[in-house]
């Protein structure tokens, strides 16, 4: 599974507040996998946490996301719609003027 689907399932499956070791008895062997391939479970992810409970299916996917490794991310500061702020013109002695 994605980790983008998760926040449906989160949804659909608990009513909240959601207590942890109930989220994580439930789903905790639900697996994601990254772009890359990388595969974790949801258990593996929410053990790293100290959360005792959520209070909203956006609550616990935000908590999932935090817990992710970089693999699930994509690249990192990549910017479709134009330049970074880590562009090399932002950083140059000279302004241009116009």
């Amino acid at each position: 599974m994605r980790h983008s689907e998760t926040r449906q399932l989160f949804e659909q499956t608990f009513e909240y507040p959601a207590d942890h070791d109930t989220v994580v008895e439930q789903l905790g062997d639900v697996e994601l996998t990254s772009p890359v391939g990388d595969v974790v479970t949801i258990r593996s992810v929410l053990e790293r946490t100290n959360e005792t409970a959520y209070h909203s299916a956006d609550g616990l996917y935000t908590t999932l996301l935090g817990g992710l490794e970089d693999g699930f991310i994509g690249r990192k500061y990549y910017d479709d719609r134009g330049g970074t702020g880590m562009d090399s013109d932002m950083f140059s002695a000279e302004t241009e003027s116009f």
